[in-house]
């Protein structure tokens, strides 16, 4: 079994994920949210991991990592906030570097520091390999060199949720980095980054990509190694997917082996309560937001401009997957799902049964909050079957290991 302490937990889809596996036990779970008196996301996750292992309830940013040293952590996880990661020196010039305060990678970075987990699996916004806008890639760059300086290697892939069998065109980054004394990195060293990215590395085993070349111009580069240098002055592009080996980058944009996804229809329940159903006015207030628009606007300085957007399909098609869940979902805004209830032809909201579906999770995994907040809650969260997917290719990696030393036990030299 793998221990494993999760970060920024919410209502523990990163556990499910792993624990579907039967492969990892979360020791340690933490989830606080600052802005609200009542803590609904770890009440749901303390209630569903009720006596299996500790939960946490407090600013991470206080939490001791000599009290969790004895748990003997072999991977951290989280989904963490994409921020402004830039660095500065110390006042002295002389003590290293810091990082905006506030800013929760730097929390991951110090519990890694001290744990040393073989393993850190971490989700983010796909935007996080662009910002910020005026010094593309800076912040992921930044990130990248944090972990090589803590002698770790990074794989990493933007996946969409649907194109990999899941029902929601969700799009995240992922990024899973490990230690540069595992043996995974120790007999693929010789291994080209493109293969990696393609054939032997971490991603392409859980989610297979086509041979097509790619439609940009792939590209390597070596990180400074000062991050205020990278903070203050680097940037690059970065596609979605790569690796990062001793400070050297490569990326390129991979193009996935689709399956069937899991469609809005098959996660629609039966017999919806009243509630879900939307009056006449709020049918035309939905039609107007979903509709194509051009509006004049006058800026603050005074320039005039037409702001226009596209028309969305309302309501939503039924045969293919969600778009991707917001924190606003259920409420009348231009982002939330609409349907035409198959049995009742009525319009109406997705219930949080069929947002929890959306995300994997099991029905009235959030009962007991209220619903708007578990549709916030289903709008932060993650998809539990790609992390299935993803804590199957780690344990893939651990096999692989334990049968090279079995078949040759001359290979513990190597490890």
């Amino acid at each position: 079994m793998l221990k494993v302490a999760e970060l920024f937990a919410g209502v523990g889809g990163f556990r499910l994920g792993l624990e579907a596996t039967n492969g990892f036990e979360v020791v340690w779970g933490n989830q606080w949210e600052p802005s609200k008196k009542a803590q609904d996301a770890f009440a749901c996750y303390s209630r569903r991991f009720d006596g299996k292992g500790i939960h946490s309830n407090e600013d991470i940013a206080k939490v001791d990592a000599s009290r969790l040293i004895d748990l003997n952590v072999n991977m951290i996880v989280g989904g963490f906030p994409c921020q402004d990661y830039s660095v500065a020196r110390t006042l002295s010039g002389e003590k290293g570097i810091q990082g905006k305060k506030g800013v929760l990678f730097w929390e991951i970075i110090r519990l890694a520091t001290d744990l040393r987990p073989k393993y850190l699996l971490l989700e983010n916004v796909d935007r996080l390999l662009k910002s910020p806008s005026k010094q593309r890639g800076r912040d992921f760059s930044v990130m990248l060199a944090s972990f090589r300086d803590l002698g770790y290697s990074v794989e990493w892939r933007v996946i969409n949720a649907a194109e990999y069998g899941q029902a929601q065109r969700r799009r995240r980054v992922f990024i899973f980095a490990i230690r540069n004394d595992s043996p995974y990195l120790k007999v693929r060293q010789n291994i080209e980054d493109e293969l990696m990215i393609k054939r032997e590395g971490f991603f392409a085993g859980a989610f297979p990509v086509t041979d097509d070349p790619s439609k940009y111009n792939p590209d390597s580069f070596i990180l400074p190694r000062d991050l205020v240098e990278i903070s203050e002055h680097f940037y690059s592009k970065y596609m979605n997917a790569g690796i990062m080996r001793d400070g050297v980058v490569y990326t390129e944009e991979v193009t996935p082996k689709l399956e069937s996804p899991i469609t809005l229809n098959d996660i629609i329940e039966s017999n919806v309560d009243e509630k879900y159903y939307l009056s006449e006015a709020q049918i035309e207030k939905f039609e107007y937001l979903k509709g194509p628009k051009k509006i004049e606007r006058t800026s603050a300085s005074g320039h005039s401009y037409v702001f226009s957007e596209g028309g969305m399909a309302f309501p939503e098609t039924l045969d293919k997957p969600g778009r991707t869940m917001l924190t606003s979902e259920g409420t009348i805004n231009r982002s939330s799902h609409v349907i035409e209830d198959p049995e009742t032809k009525r319009i109406r909201v997705l219930t949080p049964v069929e947002c929890e579906r959306l995300n994997g999770f099991p029905d009235n995994w959030t009962e007991g909050m209220s619903d708007r907040m578990r549709y916030f809650c289903m709008g932060n969260a993650l998809v539990v079957g790609l992390i299935q997917r993803m804590g199957e290719r780690i344990l893939e990696i651990e096999q692989e290991e334990q049968e090279a030393i079995k078949n040759d036990p001359q290979q513990l030299s190597l490890f």
